[in-house]
């Protein structure tokens, strides 16, 4: 049986913010725990496929995975990504319920900050950059230099926020843990809420004599050059991950990542779909009825190519191989092909020798230009009836 939609279990778009999935896992743990649906047998799977859904869709990195890949992203990895369901303690009794809500709901309910924090590494936040490139840049790749603002570790103080010659001491409050717990009695029973420690914020440690230049945060804010490889083939909206290229990490982790998501400016002769490439070129009566050898534009410059005689107004041509290379090189980096449509113009202004040359090309092919009326009647009637 296949998985459902982890966005559907959890009735949420896939455009959902991260408030979005906080709000409606609670809903759906709220209504499917175990502990308070003993008489619903299907409760436990019900709470567990929410909880799964959560687990994946709530981290970013995850999430980025299962939205390109779906299921399969995670098969052969434990389930869920790895996602452990033994931190919510036994079902059916013995603190489940106080478990569940002390993990998910107790941080975000109140304290310092409103927020559950934690005294451990805290990885970087993740950066978006918006970046538009031309057209052949999309199609044959490009680098660039780009400068992003993000937070940096200090200089000074090497990202642990005191001054010169002082440290930061354990809180006495939390002991270090940075968290305090606070029990409650609800509709639900007893529950422990989990919250960060009011007198250190969450960090576990007290600082004293903080660093000036970032002023106990340990981090500041930098203008950075980054480079973005663009490969050959992306198409317009194309997100590009910079690994660590983010804001700093907290304690030691690692720098989140950079997002460059990218815009293809429009060309002035060409179009695309996928790997094709399509554009319109125009020839004269003369070439189209009697052949040419005209020059087409392409992505590698001018090409010249032959038009048979005889050539109607509307005709598509195929130019193989002058099209978009496949994405990341792919199949040797195959490249589509160019759709070139003909376009006949019509002289708008003739000679009079330009007319007389006309008519008696006319004649010759027997082409009444001038139709008597019984005759463009009897024409009209053949067509359209009585």
């Amino acid at each position: 049986m296949s998985k459902k939609d982890y966005y559907e279990v959890l009735g949420v778009p896939r455009a959902a913010t991260e408030d979005d999935l906080k709000k409606a896992y609670r809903k759906l743990a709220r209504k499917y725990h175990p502990d308070v649906n003993k008489d619903n047998p299907d409760a436990e799977a019900k709470f567990k496929e929410a909880a799964e859904a959560y687990a994946i869709l709530s981290d970013a990195e995850k999430r980025q995975k299962y939205d390109q890949f779906g299921h399969s992203a995670f098969e052969g990895a434990g389930g869920a990504g790895g996602f452990d369901f033994s931190n919510f303690g036994g079902f059916g009794g013995g603190g489940g319920v106080e478990d569940i809500f002390d993990m998910f709901f107790g941080g975000a309910r109140g304290g310092a900050g409103g927020t559950r924090r934690s005294a451990g590494p805290e990885r970087g936040a993740d950066l978006r950059l918006d970046m538009e490139i031309s057209f052949e840049e999309a199609a044959f790749g490009v680098e660039k230099e780009v400068k992003i603002k993000r937070n940096e570790t200090c200089d000074t103080c090497n990202g642990s926020g005191a001054a010169e010659g002082s440290q930061a001491e354990t809180c006495t409050e939390c002991g270090g843990s940075g968290q305090v717990k606070v029990t409650q009695n609800t509709m639900f029973g007893r529950m422990v809420n989990v919250r960060p420690c009011p007198k250190c914020r969450g960090e576990g440690k007290i600082i004293k004599e903080p660093c000036k230049p970032c002023g106990g945060s340990g981090k500041t804010r930098k203008t950075a050059s980054v480079t973005v490889r663009v490969p050959a083939g992306v198409d317009d909206g194309t997100r590009l991950r910079v690994s660590g290229s983010g804001d700093a990490g907290m304690r030691g982790a690692p720098s989140g990542d950079l997002y460059v998501y990218l815009t293809i400016k429009p060309h002035k002769l060409f179009a695309r779909e996928g790997q094709t490439v399509f554009c319109e070129v125009p020839i004269s009566i003369i070439q189209a009825t009697l052949g040419a050898d005209i020059e087409v534009p392409t992505l590698d410059g001018r090409t010249t190519f032959k038009i048979p005689e005889g050539t109607q107004p509307g005709t598509t041509f195929r130019l193989k191989g002058k099209g978009i290379p496949r994405l990341q090189g792919a199949a040797g980096g195959q490249r589509g092909d160019q759709l070139v449509k003909v376009k006949v113009v019509v002289p708008k202004s003739l000679t009079d020798k330009q007319k007389d040359l006309l008519k008696v090309f006319a004649d010759a092919t027997g082409e009444n230009i001038n139709p008597e009326e019984k005759g463009f009647s009897k024409i009209l009637k053949n067509l359209f009836g009585s």
